[in-house]
C-alpha cells in the first residue's frame, strides 16, 4: 500500500472521513458516504493511486485503481 492509496472510513464521531494510508487523522470528514468516496476518488485519481471503500463495519467492500493496476492480463 502507498501512502497515497486513500480509505474511505466510518467516523466514530460523525458520518465517514477519508484517509491516506498510514495516516492517524483524516484528511477530511464528510457527512454522507457518497461525499466521501466521491472526493476520495477524486483524490486518487490525481495521485494516481488505490481507493479502499469501507463498509461500517471496517472490511473493505470495494476497490478501485487509479493509474497503477496491479494486474498484468491485456485487453
Amino acid at each position: 500500500m502507498s501512502r497515497k492509496d486513500r480509505h474511505v472510513v466510518p467516523n466514530a464521531d460523525r458520518g465517514w472521513s477519508v484517509r491516506k494510508s498510514g495516516a492517524e487523522r483524516a484528511s477530511r470528514v464528510f457527512d454522507t458516504q457518497r461525499q466521501a468516496i466521491d472526493y476520495a476518488r477524486a483524490q486518487a485519481k490525481k495521485d494516481k493511486a488505490e481507493l479502499y471503500i469501507h463498509k461500517k463495519d471496517g472490511t473493505i467492500r470495494e476497490r478501485d485503481s487509479y493509474g497503477n493496476d496491479p494486474r498484468s492480463s491485456k485487453g
